[in-house]
């Protein structure tokens, strides 16, 4: 099934559609990571922030459902958040390794991913991820009960505004997020433009029948900020884990190498993300929001007893 809203259709059945179809690759996701974790739990991730952006998306058209189904998705995520960390240090170690060849061609960074490696092992052996997969599977299973639940008003006016609506917090959310890591540049600062900017990748994506022209090259840039900041992401969790008690990394002799390469990579990604967040974001959210209303309206369709009364 697709992930794009059907403008021809009523927005609380289109939106139905979506979630239970999400949800039930979340389900099947979460099975295979019993067997592969490195690929299940990475792929469910996703899912469930595509869950996340369309509840974000239609939050102002019924938002004690949205908001009480995104809590849920937000924890079963960190259900799993551990085991896909472990993951994705291995794939940052390995990125380095690639983006610095001459540096680690005598292999200075291979006692720090052997250490990510056996922590990866337990994490992903031991009884705590199975545990945390039946929390997960439990608490998907009753959302999916629950979708019923969700009622929008279809009228075309209407749904346009809750979907402009949706979009511009994202894009105020990521404004926000931009201007304060161009200021202060914190970890947390990117990690917010990071999940806005994800997030508006997946609104794009549902709203590729309603987004004024043109879409695609904007979707691929975002895209591609999104994988950026997500690399950076990972470098700032790396230097958490430098500064960590008890040295979970290895003595100061053995991360000497990491820690120059890591500050060198965080300046450049940083550079590179910022640069490219100002290009995408730097417009107003609401004019945005504006032209995608006025669009919306245009496209959306009567829901289908106004369109045969007219007929008659």
């Amino acid at each position: 099934m697709s992930f794009r809203i059907d403008p021809r259709l009523p927005l609380t059945g289109e939106v139905r559609r979506i979630l239970a179809d999400e949800i039930g690759k979340v389900l099947g996701q979460l099975e295979t990571a019993r067997d592969k974790p490195e690929q299940g739990l990475h792929k469910c991730r996703k899912r469930l922030k595509c869950v996340r952006a369309l509840l974000r998306l239609v939050r102002s058209g019924d938002e004690p459902f949205c908001q009480t189904e995104n809590e849920c998705y937000k924890q079963v995520s960190a259900l799993l958040a551990g085991p896909r960390e472990a993951t994705a240090l291995i794939e940052t170690i390995d990125r380095l390794t690639s983006a610095f060849p001459d540096e680690t061609a005598a292999g200075g960074l291979d006692p720090v991913r052997e250490r990510l490696v056996l922590r990866q092992h337990e994490l992903h052996a031991g009884p705590g991820l199975d545990a945390a997969i039946n929390a997960a599977v439990a608490a998907c299973r009753e959302g999916l009960e629950r979708i019923d639940r969700l009622s929008l008003p279809d009228q075309p006016e209407q749904a346009a505004d809750i979907l402009a609506e949706g979009a511009r917090a994202t894009l105020r959310r990521a404004k926000k997020a931009l201007d304060k890591a161009s200021s202060r540049g914190e970890a947390d600062d990117f990690h917010d433009l990071r999940k806005a900017a994800k997030t508006h990748s997946m609104h794009l994506s549902l709203l590729g029948r309603l987004w004024p022209a043109p879409i695609k090259a904007r979707r691929k840039a975002v895209d591609k900020l999104g994988e950026r900041l997500g690399e950076l992401h990972d470098v700032f969790v790396m230097r958490a884990l430098l500064a960590a008690d008890g040295e979970p990394l290895g003595s100061p002799e053995d991360t000497k190498l990491l820690r120059k390469l890591l500050k060198r990579s965080e300046k450049s990604l940083g550079k590179t993300c910022l640069a490219d967040a100002a290009e995408l974001f730097g417009d107003s959210p609401n004019r945005s929001a504006r032209k995608l209303a006025r669009k919306a309206r245009d496209d959306l369709a009567p829901p289908p007893e106004e369109a045969g009364s007219a007929a008659a």
